[in-house]
């Protein structure tokens, strides 16, 4: 177990989760990252909380909920950190933990190299700042319009409030990922029409070799032009209601960078992503059992017909 790791452990469950001495704390995690699980495990310890740590079968993909045993440990817990390889934060898991008062943080497919030179390490009063003033401008939008390459996707998000997953949950039934850094919302379902060229990463493939252009019709994803990235994106959505777009998000992290892993990815500073599935867990109405990311680098997106993002730049940051 590194000291180092530990120690980055400790310092991000007080700055990030407000841990405090004698709060019960649980740790969630798989077979994959069961040493990083143990590392966060033992810097609860060492702050003098209540320390438990639960190792459950890897999970088949994001959103597909956890063991009832889990869940329910997770709902008696007050602070949660679920490490894990496929992501926990769209489930009714992490929901319900929430919904009892839990803090949650999640870290699906986080890295040892995340933890000692990414994400991890910014300045998370900063990455909340920008964070929240993008929150503000989506929800008072209307529509969304992101341009690229000579293509265009638009959709609705009317109606709908943005969510800001700041990295820091410090009050009871506050979550979202660590490392963090964005803002995001539920677009209106079946309103989003257009093509969109996605170029960073997407969950559960990694790092694109090349350009994915995605097409989609009355909200849900109808093609992915691109080799066999592209038709693994269609085989992780299935035909059903995981090829519904479910979330829009703008990154806000100037630590994060693109690795493959889209915890990371998707919070980099300069991107925005698309995500098909389930985002009934925070505005939506799909429920999937699937939730997949598509980070695309440098976008120009309009917010209701204004410029706010140039080439990856925030237009007044």
């Amino acid at each position: 177990m590194s000291e180092k790791i530990i120690e980055i452990s400790m310092k991000t469950l007080v700055d990030c989760l407000g841990l405090k001495s004698g709060e019960t704390f649980l740790v969630v995690t798989d077979d994959t990252r069961k040493e990083l699980a143990e590392s966060l495990y033992e810097a609860g310890k060492r702050l003098g909380a209540e320390a438990m740590l639960m190792v459950m079968k890897e999970r088949g993909k994001s959103g597909e909920e956890p063991p009832a045993a889990v869940s329910a440990a997770m709902v008696n817990a007050q602070a949660v950190v679920c490490i894990t390889k496929h992501s926990l934060t769209h489930t009714q898991a992490r929901k319900q933990a929430a919904a009892a008062g839990a803090r949650v943080a999640t870290m699906p497919g986080i890295t040892e190299d995340m933890f000692l030179e990414g994400a991890i390490a910014a300045d998370y009063t900063q990455v909340k700042a920008l964070t929240e003033k993008v929150t503000g401008m989506l929800t008072q939008a209307r529509k969304v319009r992101i341009e690229k390459e000579g293509r265009s996707l638009e959709f609705s998000i009317e109606g709908r409030d943005g969510v800001p997953s700041t990295g820091m949950y410090l009050e009871p039934g506050q979550s979202g990922n660590l490392p963090s850094g964005e803002a995001y919302i539920a677009p209106v379902e079946g309103s989003a029409a257009g093509q969109i060229v996605v170029d960073g990463s997407i969950a559960g493939v990694g790092k694109l070799a090349g350009p994915i252009v995605l097409s989609v019709e009355n909200g849900r994803l109808v093609a992915a032009e691109g080799g066999e990235e592209g038709s693994k994106l269609l085989q992780m959505l299935g035909d059903g209601d995981g090829r519904f777009l479910g979330e829009f998000g703008i990154g806000t992290n100037e630590k994060a960078r693109i690795t493959g892993v889209v915890l990371e990815d998707e919070k980099v500073y300069g991107t925005i992503h698309v995500a098909f599935g389930s985002n009934n867990t925070f505005g939506g109405t799909v429920a999937a059992g699937v939730h997949i990311d598509c980070v695309v680098g440098k976008p120009y997106v309009y917010l209701d017909d204004e410029l706010i993002m140039k080439n990856g730049e925030l237009i007044g940051k």
